[in-house]
């Protein structure tokens, strides 16, 4: 996926899968920069490892270096009381398997109540309401697509803290086309390829 900030490339997020036996691994590598009069004002490079056993996340692995900031999430399943724990840079505790990893390469994020931030573990109780049918153009080629928001919530959050995103989902492929938001600028990630 590109990563687009008023229109501009300004970085990327990449996803690689893999597949030994039952195990399923996603790797993510993302990279951005905002650059403003010369100067870097919002920078982000990380890299992730998630892990599926028959459909199921069994732990996830990610280090985020964000404005200089180290964060992290280290997740595991544990079978005997069928929770995710979680130790991350901004949340250590336990939460249900309903919960999604919040990486757009994932439609199952359209479908639960909640989502763990892939950079820092925090839990996000999110709302997902259909908007309509669409027609998109990305990179040449029209998409038929369902377009969705994602919101927070509890919409009382810092407008910061706050989930906001519309999403264009391919159900013919089963992926997130593209995601839009506004934070210090209008933001898209577009799926450019897959193979």
């Amino acid at each position: 996926m590109e990563v687009l900030r008023n229109n501009k490339v300004i970085g990327y997020n990449n996803y690689y899968f893999s597949k030994k036996k039952n195990i399923i691994e996603v790797k993510n590598q993302i990279k951005f920069n905002v650059r403003l009069f010369g100067a870097n004002i919002f920078n982000v490079e990380g890299y992730g490892v998630e892990q599926y056993n028959e459909d199921k996340l069994i732990s996830y692995e990610s280090k985020t270096l964000q404005n200089n900031k180290k964060k992290f999430v280290s997740l595991y399943y544990d079978a005997d009381i069928d929770k995710f724990i979680i130790k991350g840079s901004s949340f250590r505790g336990q939460t249900n398997t309903a919960s999604i990893i919040g990486n757009w390469w994932n439609h199952k994020l359209l479908q639960t109540d909640s989502q763990i931030s892939p950079i820092s573990g925090s839990i996000k109780e999110q709302l997902v309401t259909f908007i309509k049918k669409d027609k998109i153009e990305l990179y040449g080629k029209t998409y038929d697509v369902d377009h969705f928001k994602l919101t927070s919530k509890d919409m009382n959050l810092p407008k910061n803290k706050r989930l906001n995103f519309d999403i264009w989902f391919d159900k013919k492929t089963g992926l997130i086309l593209k995601v839009k938001y506004s934070r210090m600028g209008n933001w898209e990630y577009r799926l450019k390829k897959y193979e």
